[in-house]
């Protein structure tokens, strides 16, 4: 077979093989998204809906503790220190001191969309709850250990901003 030949018949295949991995059950869940307003909360969390201010998308947030250094905005880069936490109470993820804090460019897309939205305004040396639902997060796909459809608890400490 000619080279030409070898590369139209990849040419002609590859949208097929893109297309093979659409719609596999193993990667979303199916039906409707949680809604933060209606989750059973696991009492270890400490969530009373009405401590929270409601924001932009169905994101929830309220400062546990009000920092007094700098305040976060977009564009810049935050360092943290967090804790994720399913509705059940169960943590799924976490980084915390003596680890170096958890950087990234607060507005750009490399972290989920509750997390740009729901650090901004924080003070270094403040801790904020954060509660994003399934469109904010990882919407209904799985993602690592994280359920498709999850509604995602965070707490967050504030450690520098440049």
């Amino acid at each position: 077979m000619s080279r030409f030949r070898s590369a139209l018949v990849i040419v002609a295949t590859l949208p097929v093989l893109l297309l093979g991995g659409c719609g596999d059950s193993s990667d979303s869940v199916t039906g409707p998204a949680p809604t933060i307003e209606t989750a059973a909360f696991a009492s270890s969390l400490g969530i009373d809906l009405s401590k929270f201010t409601k924001a932009a998308g169905g994101l929830y947030y309220r400062d546990l503790v009000v920092g007094s250094g700098a305040v976060i905005g977009l564009g810049q880069t935050a360092s943290v220190y967090y804790t994720g936490y399913f509705t059940n109470g169960s943590t799924f993820a976490s980084r915390s001191a003596p680890a170096t804090a958890f950087a990234f460019h607060v507005g750009t897309g490399q972290v989920i969309q509750g997390w740009d939205l729901g650090v901004v305004g924080m003070r270094v040396g403040g801790q904020r709850q954060l509660i994003i639902p399934p469109s904010l997060g990882y919407g209904s796909s799985n993602y690592q250990t994280i359920p498709g459809n999850s509604i995602l608890v965070f707490t967050i400490t504030a450690v520098s901003v440049k």
